[in-house]
């Protein structure tokens, strides 16, 4: 059975900004290499994967209230005075770009307000009846991985040419963690760049013995309420030292199932949505050989 391939937009097209070259431009010289480079990467991993729906996962807000009011140090540091997120203004002016050209391309995209991408990619996978393909740089997704219900991620940290298929052994193999712990382990470790500051004194190998030893952070939590032992040497300290922390984290990093996500099917678009809106885009952005691309590879049917 063909997957549904659920995207990280917002990953992607950081990839694509900073890996293709400014000098891709429209006519009137604004750069649209974020642009080009995500459709360029939809064509190649539609034709690699072979999925049979495709759902482009927004941030609808990508510092949401709920994950401040537990952790105010949330992302904190990447926020500009009016609470947008600080990027570069020249990736900025092409998100619109890509949200119009992907509508009337026909890719279904899908967001929640109130909440981030990844919430939305958690509850897209939580509804899904078949096998899901999750497509991301962040190692947070990570904690979707389920192969009792065929949910993977592709992960893109080495490039599209050498992608990386993250199963539960696969997390395993990595961490060395039980395949489906890794929400437990990242809470563990922190997060500098989501200003999560992890358990004092803990480490990676420390939090994968944690992890090993007890179970999730909610265990450990019990363990450390009832005086159980098995914490590995002078870790019982360090959890208790920080359990206001723990409390607070795993809602924080835990990725939403139950976002108020509209439904889209995200069947694949033989035809585009609005053929005469495409056409304008293109001409308007010079979106020439990867938009052609892109729509060839949606017009395909998966093997």
């Amino acid at each position: 059975m063909a997957p549904l391939m659920l995207l990280d937009s917002a990953s992607l097209y950081y990839r694509a900004f900073y890996g293709v070259p400014d000098t891709m431009t429209a006519p009137d010289g604004t750069p649209v290499n974020a642009v080009r480079g995500l459709l360029d990467m939809i064509a190649r991993l539609v034709r690699a994967r072979h999925p049979a729906r495709l759902i482009a996962c927004m941030d609808a807000d990508w510092r949401p209230a709920f994950r401040v009011a537990l952790i105010p140090g949330y992302k904190a540091h990447r926020a500009n005075p009016d609470g947008s997120e600080e990027a570069p203004a020249a990736l900025t002016a092409q998100i619109p770009v890509i949200e119009e050209v992907l509508a009337a391309a026909g890719v279904a995209m899908a967001a929640a307000p109130g909440y981030e991408a990844d919430d939305v990619i958690g509850t897209l996978a939580a509804r899904a009846d078949g096998p899901v393909e999750v497509v991301t740089g962040d190692r947070d997704l990570f904690q979707l991985v389920d192969d009792a219900r065929q949910v993977r991620v592709i992960y893109t940290a080495r490039g599209l040419s050498k992608l990386d298929v993250v199963d539960e052994a696969w997390v395993t193999a990595k961490y060395g963690i039980p395949g489906r712990s890794y929400a437990s382990y990242a809470v563990l470790r922190g997060d500098p760049s989501d200003g999560l500051p992890g358990v004092a004194g803990v480490g990676d190998k420390t939090a994968a013995a944690l992890v090993r030893a007890i179970g999730e952070v909610d265990d450990m939590i019990a363990a450390l309420d009832k005086g159980h032992g098995g914490f590995p040497a002078g870790s019982r300290a360090k959890l208790a030292a920080s359990r206001d922390y723990l409390e607070a984290a795993v809602p924080v990093v835990r990725v939403a199932s139950d976002a108020p996500v509209p439904e889209a099917d995200g069947v694949l678009p033989v035809t585009p949505a609005d053929p005469a809106a495409l056409a304008r885009l293109d001409a308007r952005w010079d979106l020439g050989s990867s938009l052609g691309r892109m729509s060839a590879a949606l017009a395909a049917r998966p093997a």
